[in-house]
């Protein structure tokens, strides 16, 4: 098979999943842009409570991800029953979890002042990170379907829930954060409202759309006690995707932290900027979430040279997406803001990181599709090694020293995470290149 041959066929599972990321991630700025043009205070507090939210629920999710290299080698070696028990694993194990995240988000409030938050801004975290608990089950369960799915090549039901979740938040965000239709303005806990009703408007619709077609069958087997044991390979997969994934989203939500202590103005431009780039890092995340699934199905099936020539085609896809979303904000870099605040103060500083953002877009592209590519062959302690030492030793201090050693401020801490990227998608490409899918034996699945 040809690299081009290969690209046409990642592609095709990458953009559904691509569509999905995107609109997972719009249901995110749509708050930020409600909150943005409700009160900047409000828009701020957000974006200090989404460090909490987020830095605790991607170690939930990335534990959970332990599932995807057993679901995508047992769909490659045809074997159904494996699939099923695995995805019974992941419920037990996402149900576990519920319970330690739902008390971190109870004391949001409480966390980030003692990390020397301004108390105003974790009042308003807390509140807005209170009322999205119930909604935890439901987004756990959304993410074990959505990979369910996925590991099998059914790529399109994910996309189209999260399209119509979209429209959903949207209009629940415009009631309950302005006062529509007879409401009280509720500003960041409606925002919060909405994302709960949105959670569970995902959960409960991919799942009714896997039983109106069916979707289950020869991917689903009677509950069994095998489940328990398939619990603990998951977890032994899972829990260095978890660490890697809080290596990384840390070092972003510690970055965000250094924002706040430079002011609200600074902290709310971070917070667009940081947006823009989450909602560009979801065309690389995509072709990651689909390597990942063609690599594992390759190695299930006892092709790792197929599966060598998937990863490198994922790596090319990936650099070519992020170069022209780098050359996007440079260009734009004026402009993009705008859609999130009208205060030219924040607008001003939003502008000048942009060009910074766009200069590690490259390596934040590379970086993801590797790490997709290395949870495909299920070697995932690598990935937590690396993160620890890239963000850790090399961008927060860097990241530091520059902000405020240099007194560059806000321009010195992006410095900082274009660094540690930088260091990451060098070592993993490299990793790849020495110890890809194939130096794997050609009938054994990793």
């Amino acid at each position: 098979m040809s690299t081009r041959t290969e690209i046409k066929t990642l592609w095709g599972l990458a953009l559904p999943i691509v569509a999905a990321q995107l609109g997972t991630m719009m249901l995110g700025v749509f708050d930020m842009i409600m909150l943005g043009h409700f009160d900047t205070q409000h828009l701020a507090g957000s974006a200090i409570g989404h460090v909490w939210i987020f830095g605790t629920m991607i170690i939930a999710q990335g534990i959970l991800l332990g599932a995807d290299p057993r679901i995508s080698q047992a769909h490659g070696a045809g074997n159904g029953e494996r699939i099923g028990i695995t995805l019974q694993a992941g419920l037990i194990l996402g149900g576990l979890l519920c319970l330690p995240l739902a008390v971190a988000w109870w004391f949001t409030g409480e966390a980030l002042h003692s990390m020397g938050v301004d108390p105003e801004l974790s009042q308003l975290a807390g509140r807005y990170a209170a009322v999205q608990i119930p909604g935890i089950p439901f987004l756990l369960g959304y993410c074990l379907l959505r990979s369910w799915l996925q590991g099998r090549g059914i790529m399109k039901p994910a996309m189209w829930i999260v399209l119509l979740a979209n429209v959903l938040n949207a209009f629940v965000n415009w009631v309950l954060v302005f006062g529509h239709l007879g409401f009280e303005p509720l500003g960041i806990v409606g925002a919060g409202c909405a994302t709960t009703l949105t959670q569970a408007f995902m959960c409960l619709g991919l799942l009714l759309f896997v039983r109106v077609f069916r979707l289950q069958l020869n991917a689903w087997t009677r509950w069994s006690r095998l489940a328990w044991k398939e619990l603990r390979v998951t977890f032994k997969l899972g829990w260095p995707i978890g660490m890697q994934f809080a290596f990384e989203a840390w070092a972003f939500q510690l970055c965000t932290l250094m924002a706040e202590s430079l002011g609200t103005a600074a902290l709310a431009s971070h917070a667009i900027a940081l947006n823009l780039a989450s909602i560009a890092f979801m065309v690389p995340l995509g072709i990651s979430i689909g390597a990942s699934k063609r690599v594992g199905n390759l190695i299930g099936a006892g092709q790792p040279a197929g599966a060598q020539l998937a990863a490198k085609s994922a790596l090319l896809m990936g650099a070519a997406a992020m170069l022209l979303a780098a050359a996007t904000f440079i260009l734009f870099s004026d402009q993009l803001p705008t859609l999130f605040n009208k205060d030219q103060a924040v607008v001003a500083a939003a502008a000048a990181i942009l060009p910074i953002a766009g200069a590690f877009q490259l390596f934040d592209g590379l970086q993801v599709v590797a790490g997709g590519v290395v949870r495909g062959m299920g070697k995932t302690r690598v990935l937590a090694v690396t993160h620890f030492i890239a963000f850790y030793v090399v961008a927060l201090p860097a990241a530091y020293y520059l902000a405020f050693e240099r007194n560059m401020g806000l321009p010195g801490i992006w410095w900082g995470l274009c660094i540690g990227l930088g260091a990451v998608a060098l070592w993993l490409c490299l990793w790849i290149l020495r110890n890809g899918p194939a130096s794997l034996p050609p009938d054994v699945p990793s």
